[in-house]
């Protein structure tokens, strides 16, 4: 039986649970106080910080998408013999673009070399590091902005708090959940150890027109245009903004066969609206 080891299950690694648990799969979930939610949706959950012994015994499969910190991925920190001794045939780490740093709206893909402008995209490539010393066969996909059910502009829109912040050649790549989703199903069908893949949509586009077509979608105006220097933004909303650059895909159709179901923001908008309504 095949089993997957979901550490720090959360948004992406959902949505591959869902494709895999109807098909025969055990998947075990690393969780901190989510056990209720888990057992819900089908996923064992297995309480972090915790003994990761078994599960590792029994996982053919490990997905790891926990938040690094600075000492890098915090299950490779606590229990790195482990993961070591380990023999699962497959392992994927989920990182991010935000490691090729910023390219002033210019395109990037696996080859470019890696120039991560914030501490937390630094962490990241520490991780991904990490990862690929363990002498597991893992697989690196680097993902650009995610957005599916429960995480579209469709709210924002519709109660009237969305603000097109605009920044003068400022876009950004995205992809839609179910999209990561078929791409690691892909990977676990042709596993190539080592492997770095963007995960990301086919159409890089200005945030700012994203939500214009969300409002033209519901039929409302547009929301209002505020210049960046003017917006108030968190701290982690404005990191964003600091980096401009569009993410090639390439590899994960030429390599991995991958169809995007979505592939542009127009199609994945219109897909959770029919969805939510």
């Amino acid at each position: 039986m095949s089993t997957l080891l979901s550490l720090g299950h959360g948004y992406s690694a959902a949505a591959l649970a869902r494709r895999l648990i109807p098909q025969g799969w055990t998947v075990i979930g690393t969780t901190r106080g989510r056990a209720d939610a888990l057992r819900a949706e089908g996923v064992e959950p297995l309480a972090w910080p915790g003994d990761l012994a078994a599960a590792l015994g029994r996982a053919t499969h490990i997905l790891a998408s926990a938040a690094p910190d600075a000492n890098g991925d915090p299950f490779l920190t606590a229990a790195l013999p482990l993961f070591q001794a380990a023999r699962p045939v497959w392992v994927g780490y989920l990182s991010t673009t935000a490691v090729y740093g910023d390219h002033q709206g210019g395109w990037v893909d696996e080859d470019t070399p890696l120039n991560p402008g914030s501490a937390r995209a630094v962490q990241r490539v520490l991780a991904e590091r990490q990862w690929l010393a363990t002498g597991l066969p893992v697989h690196i996909f680097r993902l650009a902005g995610i957005y599916g059910p429960g995480r579209g502009p469709f709210e924002k829109v519709r109660d009237g708090t969305a603000r097109r912040i605009i920044k003068p050649g400022q876009v950004f790549s995205r992809i839609h959940v179910e999209d990561i989703a078929s791409t690691i199903l892909a990977s676990m069908a042709r596993p190539h150890p080592g492997r770095i893949y963007n995960v990301c949509d086919d159409q890089p586009a200005p945030p700012e027109d994203v939500l214009s077509h969300a409002a033209a979608l519901l039929g409302l105006p547009e929301p209002p245009a505020v210049p960046f220097d003017q917006a108030e933004m968190t701290p982690m909303a404005r990191s964003f903004y600091a980096e401009s650059k569009r993410v090639r895909n390439d590899r994960i159709k030429d390599e991995l066969g991958v169809r995007l179901e979505f592939p542009g923001y127009r199609e994945g908008l219109a897909a959770l609206l029919k969805e939510v309504g």
